[in-house]
Order: structure tokens, then C-alpha cells, then sequence
């Protein structure tokens, strides 16, 4: 049995020591052919997680049917804008995404799974949860959501499950990703309230709201309410929100900070800066309230104030909570 990895980001490269570790052989599949080499001299992904030694039974490359060949599952940790490059790849009897987006085609928000079922035409689940690459490869304790048909959620919860890394199932497949999407959009938000110190009681409200707005958006596009409390709506918030592994939150620090938008990405893909186009052009178009999401996508493509921003929230009417 033999488990391929497609991207070797971060969280791929986790989830590929994760795998190793427990003496399952992965193929870890990387576009670059000059950081395949890098790995295999130095055992270790110094590009994105530099000071965590590859197991023996993680394998690089740079060839994707080497990567594929005998793979019972194919785990996509691709950025969002890069999940069309498997079109034309060999194919996997299941998928796994590992992805964190979302999409806005034709009046439609797509999910990651959606996009890898498009283009394999196989069953796909999502892994999904308060989830820091950094800590997963230290084998610091985790919890994750598999989601999806229930044979493949089961299939990865017993691949992935062990000692310091929880897997819960789910069907949800829909609300399971949109959670994970959704918090990076407002983990900008977090961090936009870091970078102007406006305090914990401001970051505490945004951040409820925030569910909030998570559930009004969320069960709109069919995923199930419960599912936006759980791992993978309200922990993974909380984990993106207020960790300083995060980039999300990171690159709303900088943002209001002056930090040009062209740099924002100099650490790796900000995915909240594009599920937020899709969240702003879908609720556009469904006439669907979504206030945060629209003042972090004024702050990051409108030139609005963040402080101006802030105000207009504040100034909403009032109603119950």
C-alpha cells in the first residue's frame, strides 16, 4: 500500500511525515525538480519546513507517475490556483484534499473537492481542521475531520489516525471545506485587528461575529450548521486566528501595516485573499450579508481604511444577537 503526495508545501510535507512515520511508503511530489533534489541530499524539506527530518519511507520526486504508480490514495496539498495542474496526471483510485479554497464559476462557489472531481472523475474527501503544518510534523497533539463518501472518510481516518494526530469522520463533505475556507478569510481579518492593536475585546467580537457570518454563509451553500462548531469551522478559526504560524493572520498584520499586497505572499499562498473574492462575488449575487468579508476584501483590493472599515461595522444597525 503506498500513498502519494501531491505538493510539497508545508502541510504536504507533514502529512507525508505523518504517513512515513507510521511505516506507510509515500511518494511526495514536488513541481520542482531543483527542491526534489534538495530533499533527497539533505532528508529534510528546508524550502517550508526546514528542521524536520524526512522518515525513510517518505520518497521526493519530481516525476509525477513515479509518484502515482501503485498509489492507492492521492492526497492533494496543491494552492488552490495550482489544483489544475493534475489535469493530465495519472490517476489515483481515491483523492484526499488538503486544500483550502474556494472558487466562484459561473454564479457557483466550487470547493477544492469539486475542482479535483472535475478533473479525475475518482471519489474525494477533504482532511480538515485546526491543523498547523509545524506542529503535525513534531508530533504535537492533533485533531482532524476526514469528510466525504463514508468508505474513503474511514479509509483515511485509519491511514492518518495515531497517538498525537485524532481523525473524527464526517459527511459533510460541503461544510467541512467551506469552514476551512471561510477562516482564512477571517483570519485576515484577525490579523488586520492585530496590526492596529485595537485589542482583545475587538478581536474576541470580529471573531464571534465572524462564526457568525461562517454559519450564514456556510449552510446558504448546503453545509450542515453543527459542522461550523467543530473542528473544522470553529477550532480551525481559533487556531488561524491567533497562532503566529499562521499566514493568514500573519498577512492581515501586514496588510494594514503598509506591507505591499505583492509581498504578501513572499512565505507561501495567502489562500484567504482569493476565498474572499469568491465569498464577496457569491453574496453579490445571492443577496447574502457578508459585512466582514466585504471589509477585508475593501482593505485588500478596494484601498479602504481598515480604521474606516472598522467603523462601518461598527455602525451597522443595531438588532438581537
Amino acid at each position: 500500500m503506498k500513498v502519494a503526495i501531491l505538493g510539497a508545501g508545508a502541510w504536504g510535507t507533514a502529512l507525508g511525515v505523518l504517513l512515513a512515520s507510521k511505516g506507510i511508503p509515500v511518494a511526495l511530489w514536488a513541481r520542482r525538480k531543483e527542491q526534489v533534489e534538495a530533499m533527497r541530499a539533505m532528508r529534510e524539506n528546508r524550502d517550508y519546513l526546514p528542521g524536520v527530518a524526512l522518515p525513510a519511507y517518505l520518497q521526493p520526486t519530481h516525476d509525477p507517475e513515479e509518484a502515482l504508480m501503485g498509489a492507492e490514495l492521492a492526497v492533494v496539498a496543491l494552492p488552490s490556483k495550482a489544483l489544475f495542474t493534475l489535469e493530465g496526471l495519472p490517476l489515483a483510485p481515491w483523492y484526499l484534499s488538503a486544500t483550502k479554497g474556494l472558487f466562484f464559476q459561473e454564479g457557483e462557489v466550487l470547493t477544492p473537492s469539486q475542482v479535483i472531481r472535475g478533473l479525475t472523475g475518482r471519489p474525494v474527501a477533504a482532511l480538515s481542521g485546526p491543523n498547523h503544518a509545524e506542529e503535525v510534523a513534531r508530533f504535537l497533539p492533533t485533531a482532524s475531520v476526514a469528510a466525504g463518501p463514508k468508505a474513503l472518510a474511514d479509509r483515511v481516518q485509519e491511514l492518518f489516525g495515531g497517538p498525537t494526530f485524532r481523525v473524527y469522520t464526517s459527511g459533510d463533505l460541503r461544510g467541512v471545506e467551506v469552514g476551512g475556507a471561510v477562516k482564512n478569510v477571517l483570519a485576515l481579518a484577525a490579523g488586520m485587528v492585530d496590526g492596529l492593536r485595537l485589542g482583545d475585546n475587538a478581536k474576541a467580537a470580529l471573531l464571534t461575529r465572524g462564526l457568525k457570518e461562517m454559519v450564514r454563509f456556510g449552510t446558504a451553500l448546503g453545509g450542515e450548521e453543527a459542522t461550523f462548531y467543530g473542528l473544522s469551522g470553529l477550532g480551525d478559526l481559533l487556531a488561524t486566528a491567533y497562532s503566529l504560524h499562521s499566514r493568514n493572520r500573519g498577512a492581515g498584520e501586514r496588510l494594514v501595516r503598509g506591507e505591499e499586497m505583492a509581498r504578501l505572499e513572499d512565505r507561501g499562498v495567502v489562500e484567504g485573499l482569493y476565498a474572499v473574492k469568491a465569498m464577496v462575488a457569491w453574496g453579490k449575487e445571492a443577496g447574502v450579508e457578508l459585512p466582514i468579508a466585504e471589509a477585508v476584501h475593501g482593505v485588500a483590493y478596494g484601498g479602504l481604511d481598515p480604521l474606516k472599515a472598522l467603523q462601518a461595522l461598527m455602525a451597522r444597525e443595531p438588532k438581537p444577537e
